[in-house]
């Protein structure tokens, strides 16, 4: 995949150099390019300029013909077939309200000659990175970290660091390193040299279940994933798709195959029993008529490839899926340039187990208000692991308080004896609050919901999908990240997302005669990882090794991290996720700091 970057300057005639293989604009005042990476072959469409106008875009228009052509009868002419060409006209025609017309993903830039702005803006659900630092010199923009430190010191974000050891990643806007930040998904800006940036909302996602409904309205899931998986597989190059054992990926396979008999279908997995879903997807291919392709995962390449890994995702994701994912993309791109994947239905449809909490804990509604600060103080007191305990403690906590999205790590307690300089202000409740007060409204499922589509999904979700696949010039498309299909699973009723036996219980009947009945109500694994025996045996010694030598003693109290290691391996409950954290940070800080040389000394010394 490409990457676009630009800076606009405070003071006139920049000396801007241009890398290997970059296309780019350049005058007294900005500078824009586009790298182009091996096997890309959009990139003469990633920028263009006309008299008035320069853009440098990433991404994919689906409604591209349709706006071609509104545009075409509005008098405008065009002399190209790029998605540039015609974003340019759009942005001539309606300036920033050309944003709410686009149906896609996409960072994009354009340099307005002749007023001396530059205009940037970033897809609804943030499919496509964007990042950006601003100082007295002016304003850096880029789809990549690397292209914002240029090699340079590197200073550590703590409040990011406080945050990641909670959600596993450091939500947005922030990144890891101070002084870079992320444009917020559904966000535009404007910027003049000499004039601070300015940010402004074009689009939120908002819940408004239809109470009124009298039956989930099937019909019309059907046809907008329908129509989605369609446009996205507007594409010349070719195309594949991720297929696990469940039904997302499922159901995009079977309706992309009405278009392109001939998909290929792509599964990863693991040796260890409960840790790989190749048999079911190999059997759903089957079903589906097409092929499928596998690769298993050995942890001898685990481990080798790890530090590359880590790399490549720029802001540690402590979520060990990230890893199948890596070599999954790596053997799809053998066979294919684009592939369709399954991210975002969970969110949308109700497909977390989760999402089932405030059901299960409805009886906690008849308990006193007076006795729940009571039955939770005794709930603490009671040893870790204690049946009962988490579920005392989820039923007389709020809400706002237990839900912090899909992923948590450490609490404010751990997080005070691992850090050696933890600092309360930065509690993790600082990034969910107020996204609680934007929906005081909602029912609690769709109030979950709304947490993870302003965190899980934009901090973790979507990428370690478009980092694991970039890393291979693989071009990831989401279909169910789309507004079309937003827009009718936003009004879908709690009852229509969760039941007591099931989750995405609209999607799955709407779904029923387009996959096969074997895999419409499966449990699916989500391409899982055996940290939690791996960390109690092959890799205890590596842990433990990588943790002793690592250079974060001013951050970590190593004797915390190695107390947690020590439990896991005795049995006394799992902590290989908080484990797993402390190992993503500690190699991601030595490649960031310049320490990479050591690690990877230390790493092939493991492996011999």
């Amino acid at each position: 995949m490409a990457k676009f970057h630009g800076y606009l300057h405070n003071y006139p005639s920049v000396d801007d150099q241009k890398t290997e293989d970059e296309l780019h604009y350049r005058d007294d005042s900005v500078f824009l390019g586009y790298v182009q990476m091996s096997g890309d072959a959009t990139s003469t469409e990633r920028i263009y300029e006309n008299e008035s106008y320069c853009i440098v875009f990433t991404g994919a228009i689906y409604n591209k013909e349709e706006l071609r052509s509104e545009l075409e009868e509005n008098g405008y002419s065009f002399s190209t077939t790029s998605t540039t060409e015609v974003l340019l006209a759009l942005y001539k025609e309606h300036e920033e309200k050309m944003l709410t017309k686009l149906r896609g993903m996409f960072s994009l830039l354009i340099w307005d000659k002749e007023e001396k702005k530059l205009f940037g803006a970033r897809d609804p659900f943030g499919i496509k990175p964007f990042f950006y630092t601003e100082d007295e010199a002016g304003l850096s923009v880029a789809g990549e970290v690397k292209y914002l430190v240029d090699g340079g010191p590197r200073e550590l974000n703590e409040e990011g660091l406080h945050h990641y050891l909670t959600y596993q990643y450091v939500p947005e806007p922030q990144v890891m390193e101070q002084g870079i930040k992320r444009l917020e998904p559904g966000h535009y800006f404007t910027k003049k040299p000499n004039e601070p940036m300015h940010i402004a909302t074009y689009w939120k996602p908002n819940f408004e279940p239809n109470e009124q409904s009298t039956g989930a309205p099937l019909k019309e899931i059907r046809d907008v994933v329908r129509d989605s998986v369609h446009a996205h597989l507007q594409t010349e190059r070719k195309i594949g798709a991720f297929l696990s054992g469940g039904v997302d990926s499922s159901a995009v396979v079977a309706l992309a195959k009405e278009i392109h008999p001939e998909i290929q279908t792509f599964t990863v997995g693991f040796e260890r029993e409960g840790y790989s879903e190749i048999d079911i997807a190999k059997e759903t291919a089957a079903q589906l008529g097409v092929d499928n392709h596998h690769y298993i995962v050995e942890i001898d390449e685990f481990i080798s490839e790890l530090p590359k890994i880590i790399k490549e995702m720029e802001t540690p994701v402590a979520d060990p899926a990230a890893i199948p994912l890596y070599f999954i993309s790596r053997e799809a791109k053998k066979h294919v340039d684009v592939i369709l994947s399954g991210e975002g239905a969970d969110e949308l449809f109700g497909g977390y187990n989760i999402y089932r909490e405030p059901s299960s804990l409805r009886m906690f509604q008849y308990v006193p208000k007076s006795m729940h600060a009571t039955l939770n103080q005794l709930a603490n007191k009671l040893p870790e692991g204690t049946k009962g305990k988490s579920f005392i403690d989820r039923g007389t906590t709020p809400l706002e308080d237990r839900f912090i999205g899909n992923a948590k790590l450490f609490n404010e307690l751990e997080k005070s004896m691992l850090l050696t300089n933890y600092r309360a202000e930065y509690d993790h409740r600082n990034i969910t609050a107020p996204l609680y007060e934007e929906v005081t409204h909602y029912p609690d499922v769709q109030k979950m919901q709304y947490i993870d589509l302003h965190t899980w999904v934009r901090g973790d979700i979507l990428v370690k999908a478009n980092r694991m696949t970039a890393a291979h010039g693989l071009e990831i498309r989401s279909p169910y990240m789309d507004l079309e299909v937003f827009n009718v699973a936003s009004k879908l009723t709690p009852e229509q997302c969760v039941t007591k036996e099931t989750t995405k219980y609209a999607m799955r009947e709407a779904l029923r005669g387009i996959v096969p009945d074997s895999v419409l109500y499966n449990r699916k694994l989500g391409f899982p990882v055996p940290l939690r025996y791996w960390l109690k045996n092959e890799l205890y010694d590596w842990a433990k090794q990588l943790i002793e030598e690592s250079e974060v003693d001013h951050l970590f109290n190593k004797d915390y991290a190695l107390d947690l290691l020590e439990a896991h391996r005795d049995g006394k409950i799992d902590y290989s996720r908080k484990i797993w954290a402390i190992l993503v940070f500690v190699i991601w800080h030595e490649q960031a700091m310049g320490y990479e040389e050591k690690e990877e000394e230390s790493l092939s010394e493991m492996l011999s």
